[in-house]
């Protein structure tokens, strides 16, 4: 049994030589020239103007729910058109009244504005 895990023993030892190694000739090879500009915690070409803590309003997180409540529909869709010819008309009928479900529940955040952006 012990004589199963020899390659994965075998894998760990490579990567812990392999790693510090690959590392210290990154930090050999690359060139090091700290500046101001270079030290900025953004490099993208507009300074930073406020604390990075700042606050986010509701609204942010309410559209961060919101995706993830359709990104799960999503995920409960996938197995379903899989499985669909499987489970004839009842799995047919049983996705149409999830998506029902979740199109009232659409309409409704529609209805209270959580969808505007502004």
């Amino acid at each position: 049994m012990p004589q199963n895990y020899v390659p994965i023993f075998i894998f760990v030892a490579f990567v812990g030589i392999l790693l510090p190694f690959t590392l210290l000739l990154a930090k050999l090879v690359r060139p090091d020239n700290p500046g101001k500009t270079k030290l900025m915690p953004y490099e993208c070409g507009i300074d930073p103007y406020d604390n990075a803590r700042g606050r986010y309003t509701v609204r942010y997180y309410i559209i961060a729910i919101l995706f993830v409540v359709f990104d799960v529909e999503t995920i409960f869709l996938f197995p379903w058109a899989v499985k669909f010819k499987a489970m004839g008309m009842f799995g047919l009928v049983e996705m149409l009244v999830f998506l029902g479900i979740l199109i009232v529940g659409y309409i409704w955040v529609w209805n209270k504005g959580a969808l505007e952006w502004v």
